[in-house]
């Protein structure tokens, strides 16, 4: 198993963007719902509701509402839960771009949801973010 990575420019150099197969929706549902059968990817509990993202036949088969359709992109580098300013750097290079994301750390990696139109996109401006880094930390030898 890899260490987690906490120095940012490392982190920056080693994201290694992947774009994951599917779409993904982001749902919510009361709190006291039975969501056994849906194998959500991710949920988080807040006072209004349990918020669920799950695959998109996934949120048609049950008739769940549709709050965001998703592109997911995961960081495959070992991102440190203690790292600063990854997300302010990915979150920055999509927003130049004119692209929404929302984020879920995890114990390993960063998982970007990003609009489905934008999944392109959003992966080119953060293998072009992993570029830059790459270049600042290995300068030409001129």
């Amino acid at each position: 198993m890899s260490q987690p990575i906490t120095d940012l420019d490392k982190l920056l150099a080693s994201i290694r963007p992947e774009l994951n197969e599917g779409v993904y929706v982001y749902s919510s549902v009361p709190l006291d719902a039975d969501i056994k059968t849906l194998t959500p990817l991710a949920t988080f509990r807040e006072q209004e509701g349990l918020t669920l993202i799950v695959d998109e036949a996934t949120a048609q088969r049950a008739g769940l509402p549709v709050l965001f359709r998703a592109a997911w992109i995961t960081l495959t580098v070992h991102s440190d839960l203690h790292a600063v300013g990854l997300t302010a750097a990915f979150a920055q290079a999509l927003g130049d771009a004119g692209i929404s994301c929302n984020v879920v750390a995890a114990a390993f990696h960063d998982h970007i949801f990003v609009p489905v139109e934008s999944a392109a996109d959003a992966l080119a401006q953060l293998s072009r973010l992993q570029r830059q880094a790459q270049q600042k930390a290995t300068p030409d030898a001129d």
